[in-house]
Protein backbone atom coordinates (compact mmCIF):
# COMPACT_ATOMS: atom_id res chain seq x y z
CA UNK A 1 0.00 0.00 0.00
CA UNK A 2 2.00 3.25 -1.18
CA UNK A 3 1.61 6.02 1.36
CA UNK A 4 1.45 10.03 -0.16
CA UNK A 5 2.36 12.31 1.40
CA UNK A 6 0.21 15.25 2.33
CA UNK A 7 0.37 18.65 0.88
CA UNK A 8 1.42 20.06 4.36
CA UNK A 9 4.45 17.73 4.14
CA UNK A 10 5.60 18.10 0.72
CA UNK A 11 5.34 22.28 1.68
CA UNK A 12 7.97 21.59 4.69
CA UNK A 13 10.43 19.65 2.87
CA UNK A 14 10.73 22.10 0.07
CA UNK A 15 10.96 25.10 2.57
CA UNK A 16 14.19 22.78 4.08
CA UNK A 17 15.58 22.18 0.79
CA UNK A 18 15.37 25.88 -0.15
CA UNK A 19 17.50 26.61 3.62
CA UNK A 20 19.84 23.69 2.90
CA UNK A 21 20.60 25.35 -1.29
CA UNK A 22 20.93 28.81 0.38
CA UNK A 23 23.35 27.80 3.38
CA UNK A 24 25.82 25.99 0.71
CA UNK A 25 25.92 29.85 -1.45
CA UNK A 26 26.72 31.94 1.69
CA UNK A 27 29.24 34.37 0.43
CA UNK A 28 32.42 34.34 2.39
CA UNK A 29 31.54 37.70 4.96
CA UNK A 30 28.87 35.75 6.28
CA UNK A 31 31.22 32.83 6.82
CA UNK A 32 33.74 35.11 8.50
CA UNK A 33 30.76 36.20 10.48
CA UNK A 34 30.36 32.82 11.85
CA UNK A 35 33.65 31.96 12.04
CA UNK A 36 34.40 34.95 14.70
CA UNK A 37 31.27 34.22 16.60
CA UNK A 38 32.84 30.69 16.96
CA UNK A 39 35.66 32.62 18.56
CA UNK A 40 38.66 31.34 16.35
CA UNK A 41 39.48 35.08 14.81
CA UNK A 42 41.71 36.48 17.09
CA UNK A 43 44.05 33.54 17.29
CA UNK A 44 44.16 33.11 13.57
CA UNK A 45 45.05 37.17 13.49
CA UNK A 46 47.55 36.67 15.95
CA UNK A 47 49.33 34.08 14.10
CA UNK A 48 49.59 35.51 10.77
CA UNK A 49 51.11 38.45 12.68
CA UNK A 50 53.63 36.56 13.87
CA UNK A 51 54.48 34.60 10.87
CA UNK A 52 54.12 37.97 8.89
CA UNK A 53 57.20 39.68 11.03
CA UNK A 54 59.24 36.25 10.78
CA UNK A 55 59.04 36.29 7.24
CA UNK A 56 59.82 39.98 7.21
CA UNK A 57 62.73 39.81 9.30
CA UNK A 58 64.43 36.36 7.49
CA UNK A 59 64.05 39.09 4.10
CA UNK A 60 66.16 41.61 5.55
CA UNK A 61 68.62 39.84 6.84
CA UNK A 62 68.70 38.16 3.58
CA UNK A 63 69.32 41.60 1.89
CA UNK A 64 71.60 42.94 4.38
CA UNK A 65 74.08 40.28 3.89
CA UNK A 66 74.71 40.85 0.34
CA UNK A 67 75.63 44.58 1.33
CA UNK A 68 78.17 43.80 4.58
CA UNK A 69 81.57 42.19 4.60
CA UNK A 70 84.24 40.79 7.05
CA UNK A 71 87.16 42.72 7.96
CA UNK A 72 89.49 40.49 5.70
CA UNK A 73 86.60 41.34 2.57
CA UNK A 74 85.54 38.66 2.82
CA UNK A 75 81.28 38.09 2.88
CA UNK A 76 79.62 37.97 5.64
CA UNK A 77 77.92 34.67 4.56
CA UNK A 78 81.53 33.24 4.88
CA UNK A 79 82.22 34.57 8.31
CA UNK A 80 82.32 31.01 10.40
CA UNK A 81 80.98 31.01 13.51
CA UNK A 82 82.61 28.95 16.51
CA UNK A 83 81.44 26.57 18.14
CA UNK A 84 79.61 28.18 21.18
CA UNK A 85 81.46 25.84 23.42
CA UNK A 86 84.65 26.23 22.69
CA UNK A 87 83.61 30.36 22.05
CA UNK A 88 82.97 30.31 25.78
CA UNK A 89 86.43 28.99 26.88
CA UNK A 90 88.13 31.06 24.06
CA UNK A 91 86.72 34.50 23.88
CA UNK A 92 89.19 35.74 21.59
CA UNK A 93 87.66 33.28 18.92
CA UNK A 94 84.57 35.34 18.40
CA UNK A 95 87.12 38.03 17.41
CA UNK A 96 88.00 38.95 13.73
CA UNK A 97 91.49 38.51 13.37
CA UNK A 98 94.12 41.43 13.40
CA UNK A 99 97.16 42.35 11.00
CA UNK A 100 99.72 43.78 13.53
CA UNK A 101 101.79 44.65 10.53
CA UNK A 102 99.46 46.42 8.58
CA UNK A 103 98.30 48.71 11.73
CA UNK A 104 102.42 49.22 12.72
CA UNK A 105 102.47 50.16 9.12
CA UNK A 106 99.49 52.79 9.51
CA UNK A 107 100.68 54.18 12.66
CA UNK A 108 104.49 55.11 11.74
CA UNK A 109 104.72 58.86 12.38
CA UNK A 110 107.78 61.07 11.21
CA UNK A 111 110.64 61.90 13.91
CA UNK A 112 110.01 66.25 15.18
CA UNK A 113 113.67 67.49 15.02
CA UNK A 114 112.20 70.41 17.15
CA UNK A 115 111.30 70.65 21.11
CA UNK A 116 108.90 73.21 21.99
CA UNK A 117 108.98 74.31 25.16
CA UNK A 118 106.07 75.90 27.28
CA UNK A 119 106.54 79.44 27.69
CA UNK A 120 107.85 80.27 31.11
CA UNK A 121 106.27 83.28 33.00
CA UNK A 122 109.10 85.67 33.40
CA UNK A 123 110.14 86.77 36.92
CA UNK A 124 112.79 89.38 37.06
CA UNK A 125 112.12 93.18 36.34
CA UNK A 126 112.37 94.23 32.41
CA UNK A 127 112.92 97.91 30.31
CA UNK A 128 110.76 99.57 27.96
CA UNK A 129 111.73 102.60 26.12
CA UNK A 130 108.73 104.99 25.45
CA UNK A 131 107.16 105.40 22.45
CA UNK A 132 105.75 108.31 20.68
CA UNK A 133 101.76 108.86 21.61
CA UNK A 134 102.24 106.02 24.75
CA UNK A 135 100.72 106.57 28.03
CA UNK A 136 100.99 105.04 31.23
CA UNK A 137 97.56 102.96 30.87
CA UNK A 138 98.75 102.11 26.89
CA UNK A 139 102.21 100.80 28.51
CA UNK A 140 100.73 98.86 31.06
CA UNK A 141 97.96 97.50 28.76
CA UNK A 142 101.16 96.17 25.92
CA UNK A 143 102.30 94.24 29.01
CA UNK A 144 99.37 93.17 30.84
CA UNK A 145 99.80 94.96 34.01
CA UNK A 146 97.61 97.13 35.86
CA UNK A 147 98.47 100.88 35.14
CA UNK A 148 99.09 101.75 38.99
CA UNK A 149 101.78 98.80 38.94
CA UNK A 150 103.79 101.10 36.09
CA UNK A 151 103.63 103.94 37.95
CA UNK A 152 104.62 102.73 41.58
CA UNK A 153 107.17 100.73 40.08
CA UNK A 154 108.66 103.85 38.56
CA UNK A 155 108.10 106.53 40.80
CA UNK A 156 111.71 106.61 41.57
CA UNK A 157 111.95 108.59 38.14
CA UNK A 158 108.49 109.69 37.22
CA UNK A 159 107.27 110.25 40.84
CA UNK A 160 103.58 110.38 41.34
CA UNK A 161 102.36 111.40 38.22
CA UNK A 162 100.69 109.39 35.62
CA UNK A 163 101.44 112.47 33.03
CA UNK A 164 105.35 112.23 33.62
CA UNK A 165 106.04 110.06 30.77
CA UNK A 166 107.67 111.02 27.61
CA UNK A 167 109.36 109.58 24.07
CA UNK A 168 112.95 108.24 25.06
CA UNK A 169 112.25 108.06 28.52
CA UNK A 170 112.63 104.23 30.15
CA UNK A 171 110.64 102.25 32.26
CA UNK A 172 110.96 99.12 34.69
CA UNK A 173 108.21 96.58 33.86
CA UNK A 174 107.35 94.38 36.77
CA UNK A 175 106.79 90.64 35.67
CA UNK A 176 103.35 90.74 37.79
CA UNK A 177 101.45 93.12 39.43
CA UNK A 178 102.33 94.88 42.47
CA UNK A 179 105.14 97.17 43.00
CA UNK A 180 108.99 97.69 43.25
CA UNK A 181 111.29 98.85 46.24
CA UNK A 182 114.83 99.62 46.27
CA UNK A 183 116.07 98.73 49.45
CA UNK A 184 118.51 101.42 51.34
CA UNK A 185 120.90 100.69 53.95
CA UNK A 186 119.08 100.19 57.80
CA UNK A 187 115.34 99.08 56.58
CA UNK A 188 113.54 96.41 58.11
CA UNK A 189 112.11 93.33 55.86
CA UNK A 190 108.82 93.31 58.27
CA UNK A 191 108.57 97.18 57.77
CA UNK A 192 108.93 97.38 54.37
CA UNK A 193 106.30 94.50 53.46
CA UNK A 194 103.50 96.42 55.99
CA UNK A 195 104.15 99.52 54.17
CA UNK A 196 103.09 97.86 51.00
CA UNK A 197 100.49 95.71 52.71
CA UNK A 198 101.87 92.42 51.90
CA UNK A 199 103.85 89.30 54.10
CA UNK A 200 107.33 89.58 54.38
CA UNK A 201 107.03 85.83 53.07
CA UNK A 202 105.37 87.32 49.69
CA UNK A 203 108.73 89.23 49.45
CA UNK A 204 110.65 86.39 50.53
CA UNK A 205 109.82 83.54 48.50
CA UNK A 206 109.15 85.50 44.97
CA UNK A 207 111.96 83.46 42.61
CA UNK A 208 112.87 86.98 41.00
CA UNK A 209 114.40 88.19 44.35
CA UNK A 210 116.87 85.29 44.68
CA UNK A 211 116.53 85.68 48.61
CA UNK A 212 116.85 82.64 50.76
CA UNK A 213 115.51 83.04 54.41
CA UNK A 214 118.57 81.11 56.21
CA UNK A 215 120.52 83.77 54.98
CA UNK A 216 118.83 86.88 55.64
CA UNK A 217 119.20 86.86 59.78
CA UNK A 218 117.24 89.32 61.56
CA UNK A 219 114.38 90.34 59.50
CA UNK A 220 114.60 93.82 61.36
CA UNK A 221 118.20 94.20 59.79
CA UNK A 222 118.41 91.42 56.99
CA UNK A 223 121.43 90.52 54.83
CA UNK A 224 120.38 92.76 51.84
CA UNK A 225 122.93 94.50 50.19
CA UNK A 226 121.29 98.61 49.80
CA UNK A 227 120.23 99.14 46.45
CA UNK A 228 119.33 95.85 45.66
CA UNK A 229 115.97 95.99 43.81
CA UNK A 230 112.91 93.67 45.01
CA UNK A 231 109.90 92.50 43.73
CA UNK A 232 106.80 92.71 45.70
CA UNK A 233 103.98 91.15 44.41
CA UNK A 234 99.88 92.01 45.13
CA UNK A 235 101.78 95.60 46.90
CA UNK A 236 100.14 98.70 46.96
CA UNK A 237 101.85 101.88 46.86
CA UNK A 238 101.07 104.99 48.28
CA UNK A 239 101.03 108.69 46.45
CA UNK A 240 101.90 112.23 47.51
CA UNK A 241 98.94 114.26 47.14
CA UNK A 242 99.99 116.76 44.40
CA UNK A 243 96.81 117.46 42.94
CA UNK A 244 95.53 120.77 43.19
CA UNK A 245 93.54 121.47 46.46
CA UNK A 246 90.05 122.96 46.81
CA UNK A 247 89.50 126.61 45.92
CA UNK A 248 86.53 127.95 47.40
CA UNK A 249 85.19 131.30 45.78
CA UNK A 250 85.31 132.12 49.82
CA UNK A 251 88.86 131.65 49.91
CA UNK A 252 90.44 131.10 46.25
CA UNK A 253 94.07 132.62 48.03
CA UNK A 254 94.24 128.97 49.50
CA UNK A 255 96.37 128.30 46.07
CA UNK A 256 98.85 130.66 46.29
CA UNK A 257 101.49 127.93 46.06
CA UNK A 258 100.31 126.05 43.38
CA UNK A 259 100.90 128.53 40.71
CA UNK A 260 100.51 132.63 39.30
CA UNK A 261 97.21 131.84 38.00
CA UNK A 262 96.06 132.08 41.80
CA UNK A 263 93.49 134.34 42.15
CA UNK A 264 94.01 136.30 45.66
CA UNK A 265 90.53 137.91 46.40
CA UNK A 266 87.13 136.74 47.85
CA UNK A 267 84.75 136.58 45.43
CA UNK A 268 80.52 136.64 44.91
CA UNK A 269 78.37 135.40 41.81
CA UNK A 270 76.11 132.98 40.18
CA UNK A 271 75.19 129.72 41.62
CA UNK A 272 75.22 126.61 38.96
CA UNK A 273 72.53 124.21 38.51
CA UNK A 274 73.98 121.10 39.49
CA UNK A 275 73.44 119.97 35.63
CA UNK A 276 76.60 119.63 33.84
CA UNK A 277 77.14 119.56 29.83
CA UNK A 278 80.64 118.34 28.37
CA UNK A 279 83.32 121.12 28.18
CA UNK A 280 85.00 120.13 24.46
CA UNK A 281 83.03 118.84 21.61
CA UNK A 282 84.78 115.39 21.66
CA UNK A 283 83.40 112.95 24.15
CA UNK A 284 86.34 110.32 23.80
CA UNK A 285 89.64 110.18 25.63
CA UNK A 286 92.97 110.16 24.85
CA UNK A 287 94.62 107.67 26.77
CA UNK A 288 93.93 108.60 30.06
CA UNK A 289 90.40 107.92 31.73
CA UNK A 290 89.62 108.81 35.41
CA UNK A 291 91.59 106.19 37.69
CA UNK A 292 91.91 106.51 41.41
CA UNK A 293 94.38 103.68 41.37
CA UNK A 294 96.87 105.53 39.25
CA UNK A 295 96.74 108.42 40.83
CA UNK A 296 94.74 110.34 38.05
CA UNK A 297 91.17 111.77 39.23
CA UNK A 298 90.16 113.42 35.82
CA UNK A 299 89.21 112.67 32.05
CA UNK A 300 91.29 113.42 29.37
CA UNK A 301 89.18 114.64 26.64
CA UNK A 302 91.13 114.11 23.12
CA UNK A 303 90.53 117.50 20.55
CA UNK A 304 93.38 119.56 18.81
CA UNK A 305 95.22 122.52 20.15
CA UNK A 306 92.88 126.05 19.23
CA UNK A 307 89.40 123.77 20.27
CA UNK A 308 87.02 125.92 22.38
CA UNK A 309 86.91 124.48 25.80
CA UNK A 310 83.52 125.80 27.91
CA UNK A 311 82.31 125.87 31.43
CA UNK A 312 80.20 123.20 31.90
CA UNK A 313 77.68 125.06 34.81
CA UNK A 314 77.15 128.33 35.95
CA UNK A 315 79.83 129.76 38.31
CA UNK A 316 82.30 132.01 39.38
CA UNK A 317 86.24 131.49 38.28
CA UNK A 318 88.54 130.94 40.99
CA UNK A 319 91.62 130.22 39.29
CA UNK A 320 92.93 131.64 36.03
CA UNK A 321 96.61 130.61 34.66
CA UNK A 322 99.48 129.00 34.94
CA UNK A 323 100.22 126.26 37.49
CA UNK A 324 103.00 124.80 38.82
CA UNK A 325 102.27 121.17 39.50
CA UNK A 326 102.10 120.00 36.22
CA UNK A 327 98.44 121.05 34.84
CA UNK A 328 100.27 123.85 31.92
CA UNK A 329 97.17 126.25 32.04
CA UNK A 330 94.40 125.99 34.11
CA UNK A 331 90.98 127.34 35.23
CA UNK A 332 89.05 126.34 37.32
CA UNK A 333 85.56 127.52 38.57
CA UNK A 334 83.34 127.36 41.48
CA UNK A 335 79.69 126.56 40.93
CA UNK A 336 78.51 126.60 44.27
CA UNK A 337 76.54 123.85 46.16
CA UNK A 338 79.93 122.44 47.14
CA UNK A 339 80.55 121.93 43.75
CA UNK A 340 84.15 123.20 41.09
CA UNK A 341 85.32 122.43 37.72
CA UNK A 342 88.72 122.39 36.66
CA UNK A 343 90.49 122.56 33.28
CA UNK A 344 93.84 121.73 32.46
CA UNK A 345 96.66 121.53 29.99
CA UNK A 346 95.31 124.36 27.94
CA UNK A 347 96.52 126.66 25.17
CA UNK A 348 94.90 129.87 26.05
CA UNK A 349 93.33 131.03 29.30
CA UNK A 350 90.21 133.32 28.06
CA UNK A 351 88.58 134.11 31.58
CA UNK A 352 89.80 136.06 34.62
CA UNK A 353 89.75 135.66 38.52
CA UNK A 354 86.35 136.53 40.00
CA UNK A 355 84.52 136.30 36.71
CA UNK A 356 81.06 134.96 36.38
CA UNK A 357 80.28 132.26 33.51
CA UNK A 358 77.57 130.67 32.67
CA UNK A 359 77.32 126.78 31.47
CA UNK A 360 78.54 126.90 27.40
CA UNK A 361 81.11 129.72 28.06
CA UNK A 362 84.02 129.82 26.84
CA UNK A 363 87.08 130.12 29.09
CA UNK A 364 89.93 128.86 26.87
CA UNK A 365 90.78 126.16 24.15
CA UNK A 366 92.92 122.80 24.15
CA UNK A 367 96.35 122.65 24.61
CA UNK A 368 99.54 120.77 25.37
CA UNK A 369 100.80 122.99 28.47
CA UNK A 370 102.13 121.21 31.62
CA UNK A 371 103.16 117.71 31.96
CA UNK A 372 101.03 116.62 28.74
CA UNK A 373 101.60 114.19 25.61
CA UNK A 374 99.97 115.45 23.03
CA UNK A 375 96.68 118.19 22.96
CA UNK A 376 93.80 117.21 25.31
CA UNK A 377 91.87 118.69 28.10
CA UNK A 378 92.02 117.40 31.75
CA UNK A 379 89.12 117.40 33.12
CA UNK A 380 87.91 117.48 36.70
CA UNK A 381 84.87 117.73 38.61
CA UNK A 382 84.99 117.91 42.51
CA UNK A 383 82.37 118.05 45.24
CA UNK A 384 82.97 118.80 48.82
CA UNK A 385 81.11 115.71 49.92
CA UNK A 386 82.14 113.02 47.59
CA UNK A 387 85.90 114.37 46.97
CA UNK A 388 86.78 113.98 43.36
CA UNK A 389 84.17 112.33 41.46
CA UNK A 390 83.97 110.41 38.47
CA UNK A 391 82.98 112.76 35.72
CA UNK A 392 81.37 110.40 33.55
CA UNK A 393 78.78 109.74 35.89
CA UNK A 394 77.43 114.03 35.84
CA UNK A 395 78.66 114.93 32.40
CA UNK A 396 75.44 115.26 30.02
Amino acid sequence: MEIKPTEEVKDKLTSQNEEIEEASETPPENFWLRFKQLGFADGVLRAATLLATVLMMLAMVLLLRSYYVNADGSLITQLQIPDPVQAMAEPELLLPPIDLAAQTEELKRETAMDTILAVRQRTTVDTYTVQPGDTLFSVASRFNLLPETVLWSNRYNIGDDPHMIFPGQELLIMPVDGTLHIWSAGEGLNGVADFYQVDPETIIDYPGNHLKLAELGDLSNPNIEAGTMLIVPGGKGQYSDWRVPRITREDPASALNVGPGACPDKYDGVLGTQNFIFPVSAHNLSGYDFSPSANHYGVDFSGNIGDPVSTVDNGVVVYAGWNDWGYGNMVVVDHGHGWQSLYAHMATVEVGCGQEVYRGDRVGTVGDTGSSVGAHLHFELRNDDAGRVNPWDFLQ
